[in-house]
């Protein structure tokens, strides 16, 4: 059904039909379906804040959740909401021109954070860390006036991956962007549909679409974000041994809290011997709980 070409929201118009699209457009279709489902994101009659941003995610992110929508497979309304941060240079009339055209509903807000993060960060520090929480703010703000259930953001697989590893060489924790979160007022959802979607994919998807990507030259300016030296060793690591990031981001998945080092997770200190058993390192002891 996804294929019939006489029957797609605007946002697939004119898509490509060679088969290698067809099989992209399709594989990030199928991802996204399993990470709203398999974390529960849907709450019938509610509505979404879609953030976009004008970068390659995001476009990846409307275009499929009004996929999706077109096709009654996710019973909530969809708002288009982008946050012009006063960048300079920053082409204000792309974004609501393209919604309009694509008959998208939308959202189009000016607030200035950019003079905010210039006057408050340090000059050689990065922008990152307040700019995403002066936008945040924003976007939680927004979502509350427009009546929505959830402020839904453009982060793929990859920057999960990434954040995780940042994490670990830089903040001491094992934890990463969840799919899934609820804000710290509680009265908002946080989702992150594309969990499952490779980067790779969503530029492939974005290029051959030719939406009109809008660069963050805040941040993109900047040399030697950690963020980009996490993704270099990633793509070292994905470059030897292909298929290395999708095993890792499984891993995330599957975590074991009685192998890990965390006694807020796992009651070590209670753990009790049911009889003689033989340890190994494949098959360490079964110990239970008191």
């Amino acid at each position: 059904m996804l294929d019939d070409t006489d029957d797609i929201h605007p946002l697939f118009k004119d898509a490509p039909s060679s088969t290698e699209f067809k099989k992209l457009r399709k594989r990030i279709v199928r991802e996204v379906r399993e990470a709203i489902d398999h974390y529960g994101m849907i709450e019938r009659g509610t509505r979404w804040l879609v953030c976009l941003s004008g970068g390659k995610d995001s476009y990846t992110l409307l275009a499929v959740l009004h996929e999706l929508q077109w096709r009654g497979l996710l019973p909530v309304e969809l708002l288009a909401c982008n946050l012009d941060q006063g960048q300079p240079g920053f082409p204000a009339t792309v974004l609501p021109e393209f919604l309009s055209r694509m008959g998208v509903p939308h959202r189009i807000e000016y607030q200035d954070t950019y003079s905010i993060v210039k006057d408050k960060v340090p000059q050689g520090r990065t922008y990152c860390a307040l700019c995403s929480r002066l936008r945040r703010g924003n976007l939680y703000r927004i979502a509350r006036e427009e009546g929505c259930s959830a402020v839904v953001l453009g982060h793929h697989r990859d920057d999960i991956l990434e954040t995780f590893f940042m994490n670990l060489f830089h903040g001491g924790r094992l934890a990463t962007m969840p799919p899934k979160l609820v804000n710290e007022e509680g009265d908002l959802f946080v989702y992150r549909p594309l969990a499952f979607v490779a980067e790779a994919d969503c530029e492939k998807f974005a290029r051959a679409m030719n939406y009109p990507i809008i660069p963050c030259d805040l941040c993109g300016s900047q040399d030697g974000l950690q963020r980009q030296q996490v993704k270099q060793i990633l793509d070292g690591w994905e470059a030897r041994s292909p298929g290395r990031r999708q095993v890792m981001f499984r891993a995330l998945m599957n975590a074991r809290p009685s192998h890990l080092l965390d006694t807020a997770l796992f009651d070590f200190v209670g753990l009790t011997r049911q009889g003689d058993y033989k340890f190994t390192e494949d098959h360490p002891p079964e110990l239970t709980e008191k």
